[in-house]
């Protein structure tokens, strides 16, 4: 059997491209970094892919507002491509900016109307965060986070990640459909980990189907044990860390 085919979309001011191929290379997948200019010149190259990940940094120098310009690249010259990925099956995830650019090209908190209903503001202490958070998942039907059933930790490192809906129905709508799949919780000390101020404490939210999901926090910075900042020794060197559970269910949801 063929394994999964993982592609990383990129643009200038992207810089967590290849660690999210890494990663999804750890995970079974054969991933290929491929920027946006390329896909724009031939959009078919999307049907070779299973997977396709928007990952982290400043695309664009986060000019306008983040994710805002690379957004408005892929609605103008790609058109529909991202929808029809997903319809014909395949899986779209968005990482810290790419959930930024998810955001706002309408994939995953539209209302009926196509509207957003929620968008991702600047954090509320006004300064750039850069630590570790712990985080619960409640899966419902998004693929990528099937299997995480306990509280796991990870890095986030962004100034616009604070989740917020244009209303309290909104929010209470965007639960009911069990699209708010990830949030900041306590840690082992009993303190909350909101880094940012999000409304009911909200990481990361997927699409109606399940088969979209964007977070803030960034996965493929936690790949090992060794990565997290409380390993001194005594932990297994060759432990997978939280964050490769959610490429290794992207990858297996496709496989």
């Amino acid at each position: 059997m063929l394994s999964p085919r993982a592609l990383v979309l990129r643009a200038p001011g992207t810089n967590c491209d290849h660690e999210t191929v890494h990663a999804f290379d750890r995970a079974g997948a054969i991933a290929r970094r491929v920027h946006v200019h390329a896909l724009a010149e031939k959009p078919t190259l999307a049907d070779d892919y299973q997977i396709l990940c928007i990952p982290g940094g400043f695309s664009y120098g986060d000019d306008i507002a983040s994710g805002r310009i690379f957004a408005l690249e892929l609605k103008t010259r790609l058109g529909d491509l991202l929808a029809r990925f997903r319809d014909r099956g395949g899986l779209l995830l968005g990482i810290c900016n790419g959930f930024q650019v998810l955001m706002q090209t309408g994939m995953l908190v539209a209302d009926p109307d196509g509207k957003p209903r929620a968008s991702l503001a600047h954090n509320r202490s006004g300064q750039f965060t850069d630590r570790w958070v712990r985080l619960a998942a409640t899966p419902g039907k998004c693929v990528m986070l099937q299997g995480l059933d306990q509280p796991f930790d990870l890095p986030v490192a962004h100034g616009e990640g604070r989740f917020v809906t244009r209303s309290a129905a909104d929010l209470e709508a965007l639960a009911a459909a069990g699209q708010l799949v990830l949030h900041y919780t306590t840690d082992a000390t009993g303190q909350a980990t909101n880094p940012n101020g999000s409304a009911a404490d909200v990481a990361g939210v997927c699409d109606p189907t399940g088969r979209v999901l964007g977070l803030m926090p960034h996965p493929e910075r936690f790949l090992v044990a060794t990565q997290h900042p409380s390993w001194n020794g005594r932990l297994d060197g060759d432990a997978f860390g939280a964050g490769l559970a959610i490429f290794a269910s992207a990858v297996k949801a496709v496989s």
